[in-house]
């Protein structure tokens, strides 16, 4: 894979931003009126020179987004806003999203930018809907291709199928055991590089994919480096981690931004699969507010102050939040942080102001803005085509219907800690799991992370309202990971609890789905382990007794220690049961007809005191 851009890439650009409604904002309407079209005497394109003098700076337009997860179509549902802020102070939701859309925002953007970079922050693939995740995420890439992304740093996600299903996404072949989906047409791969600077081979200690990558126009260099977090091993499967080792993300970055230096390149952002949350979800809102209790806060932070203020700037994900502000480099002068929510929902338009005498960015002229990727803009054909080309082979699969609910039943777009998706989820399981023969489960546990959708009552397509297809139940549940059954102690289900808002999850709690009968109280006035009031938690309304054995019903994910869960992984006589989302289906099936569909569950399980 070359380091440079494609030789036709920008005269594909061209032709590709010639069609749509320009959306561009605030950042492209102050651009210079002297800014040219590329290919015409480019390298004096948006200068900041004087007469006929050779300009001493060019702006150079950097478009990011991040955790798109395979998110081809606009997503359903509460998953598929954004939050703006508006100028009464009041929030309004807006559907956003979908490739189609995302393509003609970024080719409008880059209209009139002489120099334009497309980077993303990790998640492209993985936890995808049926539309890619059936066909192992080759029409995201295929999408990502034809988008003209450059760079990528990978996710979490990524590493979901191993490092030898990620070599693949990137150098193509058709799948090892699936083969190719099209008659007569092999998976290319990616044309831009994955970037993993931070994941090594355990026998080798080299990077499995390049470390950075450096982007080269007319002179204008700009390097590349690409982490994911390092906690990746404990959010991801045992198998899809195998054999790898994940490095201290400012280590890393600070070793490879001295090696781009060494090769006179001074002008180098980071993508960063880590992020942060910053005090308003509304993605207009400016977090370098001054207020207290404004800003952004999580491990970003850390990382951000930590990372040589060599590193111009620091493209973000992970925590699917949006957010354009400075976190102050370790020489205590401000450097810009972004993030582009999820799902494709927004982009961020940052102009980096590049110096030809130094070949550095001018930090003190950086300016950047998330920009809503809006569905009443013109779908672009191109992404029209691959979605409807893909779904015709999807559809026998995708269609299939699994059962019926009366309203929305909201998962990953709900406002609460214990949501009405999460209880169906752990109440499938345990009916799964329950019989003697099938595990003999009395409690079910469901990471809030592995629900990666609502359930939405209107129809996606032609199936009618009300109705959950295959399709719709996998985007809910993705990762297929296989169910266990354990034997745990009372003691042991108390610390689980625990854990979920303690130790590496205090800051950031993940609240475990908990199925039917089985109830307790969350104090969280309180901290870390305290926080779970133990002689309110009750199975059936009987306190859990700490000696007592229970049979404990949950995904290999969780069964292997996963989300900080380590209490978890010593579960013992484990049987190994169906898919999770075998057992969701069959729940479904089992549990609602059109007469009577399923409807949304209280969400009453847990009491939390603020």
């Amino acid at each position: 894979m070359s380091a440079t851009p494609h030789k036709n890439r920008a005269a594909r650009r061209v032709l590709a931003a010639a069609a749509g409604l320009a959306t561009v904002g605030a950042l492209f309407a102050a651009m210079p009126a002297t800014a040219t079209e590329p290919g015409r005497g480019s390298d004096h394109g948006n200068s900041h020179g004087h007469g006929n003098h050779k300009p001493k700076t060019v702006d150079v337009q950097l478009l990011s987004f991040n955790d798109l997860h395979g998110n081809l179509e606009a997503p359903a549902g509460s998953a598929g806003t954004v939050t703006e802020k508006q100028a009464d102070g009041t929030t309004k939701a807006i559907p956003a999203g979908g490739v189609e859309y995302l393509a003609t925002s970024l080719r409008n953007a880059r209209k009139g930018n002489a120099y334009s970079i497309t980077a993303a922050g990790g998640d492209m693939v993985g936890a995808s809907p049926l539309l890619s995740g059936l066909f192992h995420d080759e029409p995201t890439i295929e999408a990502l291709n034809k988008i003209d992304l450059d760079v990528t740093t990978v996710g979490n996600h990524e590493f979901d199928e191993g490092a030898v299903e990620l070599a693949r996404l990137q150098n193509g072949g058709c799948h090892p055991t699936e083969g190719c989906y099209e008659k007569g047409k092999k998976f290319k791969g990616a044309d831009f590089p994955y970037l993993a600077a931070n994941v090594t081979s355990e026998k080798t200690g080299k990077p499995v994919l390049k470390p950075y990558t450096v982007w080269k126009k007319n002179g204008v260099k700009v390097g590349f480096i690409g982490v994911t977090l390092e906690g990746t091993p404990n959010i991801v499967t045992a198998e899809g981690v195998k054999g790898l080792k994940f490095h201290d993300e400012i280590e890393t970055v600070n070793k490879y931004a001295k090696e781009l230096e060494r090769q006179g390149v001074k002008s180098i952002v980071a993508l960063i699969h880590e992020g942060g949350a910053p005090a308003s979800t509304a993605y207009n809102y400016d977090c370098d507010s001054p207020g207290a209790g404004d800003g952004i806060s999580g491990p970003i932070v850390d990382i951000a102050k930590g990372i040589s203020p060599s590193v111009d700037a620091l493209v973000t994900g992970h925590t699917h939040q949006a957010y354009a502000c400075t976190i102050p480099d370790p020489s205590g002068n401000p450097r810009l942080v972004t993030s582009a929510s999820s799902f494709g929902k927004l982009y961020t338009d940052t102009t980096l102001t590049y110096d030809l005498r130094t070949n550095d960015i001018v930090r003190t002229s950086v300016k950047s803005a998330n920009h809503i990727v809006s569905r009443d803009q013109a779908k672009a054909k191109d992404m029209t085509d691959l979605i409807t080309r893909w779904n015709k082979l999807a559809a026998p699969i995708a269609n299939a219907p699994q059962g019926f609910i009366s309203a929305d039943i909201n998962g990953r777009g709900a406002t609460t800690p214990e949501s009405p998706l999460g209880d169906v989820i752990a109440d499938a399981q345990l009916a799964g799991m329950a019989p003697a023969d099938k595990g003999g489960a009395q409690i079910a546990f469901m990471n809030p992370g592995g629900i990666r959708a609502d359930l939405v009552h209107k129809a996606s397509g032609s199936e009618g309202d009300g109705v959950v297809t295959y399709g719709e139940a996998f985007t809910v549940q993705p990762f297929t990971n296989m169910m266990n059954a354990v034997d745990l102690t009372g003691a042991q289900l108390i610390t689980a609890l625990q854990q979920q808002v303690s130790g590496s999850n205090e800051a950031s709690p993940k609240i475990l789905q908990v199925s039917k009968g089985f109830t307790y109280t969350l104090d969280m006035t309180k901290t870390g382990a305290a926080r779970v009031i133990t002689d309110s938690v009750k199975l059936n309304g009987e306190a859990i007794d700490p000696a007592k054995t229970y049979r404990v019903a949950m995904n290999e994910f969780l069964g292997g220690g996963g989300d900080g869960f380590a209490v978890l992984g010593q579960g013992k006589n484990k049987l190994v049961g169906p898919s999770d989302l075998d057992l969701f289906n069959a729940y479904l099936a089992a549990n609602s007809t059109a007469q009577a569909p399923l409807a949304p569950p209280a969400a009453d399980r847990i009491t939390i005191l603020k």
